[in-house]
């Protein structure tokens, strides 16, 4: 009996202990686990940081490349079940505003095997470059401690905003239309 009473005291603790913790992050504008948070970054209106990754098909790839263009940095993984809801949505985006000049990337901050996040890859039908993440890269932006990430670049390279956590659709829309029209390309 009295061992059934300590067990229940400790969850009892266990569970003030989470609640404290979920409470207090969402009081600092963060939470775990695929809910949605507004984060806007810290370098929002500085130039996007650079970086150098390799892509799948082993090329490597630098921010630099889509100079020009709008581009929509999505920080994910394999395991994320909000990035497997949002991947087919960049897949429609992609096809839909790609001829306006966006580019998205996927870089997937994950320890899955190159092969295995592929595979992945191939089986959403991602039809945009996806890097293999490096933790400095996610750092540079200002941190990856929840997935997905989201950073809008503009065409003049400054970053416009980021979000922690998955959007709605029509908010990710909303703001690949406000990156393809910040610094637009000259001639357009």
């Amino acid at each position: 009996m009295q061992r059934n009473n300590l067990i229940l005291v400790g969850m009892a603790v266990l569970v003030a202990v989470m609640l404290f913790f979920a409470a207090r992050q969402s009081r600092s504008g963060q939470t775990a686990g695929g809910a949605t948070v507004s984060a806007p970054l810290g370098l929002a209106g500085q130039t996007a940081p650079e970086f150098t990754l390799q892509s799948l098909d082993d090329k490597t790839v630098h921010l630099s490349d889509y100079k020009g263009k709008a581009v929509l940095v999505n920080f994910w993984a394999t395991w994320c079940a909000p990035c497997k809801i949002e991947i087919p949505w960049f897949v429609d985006l992609q096809k839909q505003y790609g001829p306006q000049g966006l580019q998205i990337i996927g870089i997937a901050m994950d320890d899955a095997s190159p092969k295995d996040i592929a595979k992945f890859a191939q089986d959403m039908g991602v039809n945009y470059p996806v890097l293999l993440g490096k933790e400095a890269v996610g750092d540079a932006y200002g941190g990856v401690q929840f997935l997905p990430v989201t950073v809008y670049v503009g065409r003049d390279g400054k970053v416009i905003n980021k979000f922690f956590g998955l959007k709605g659709r029509a908010e990710i829309e909303d703001s690949i239309k406000k990156a393809l029209s910040q610094g637009a390309a000259a001639g357009q």
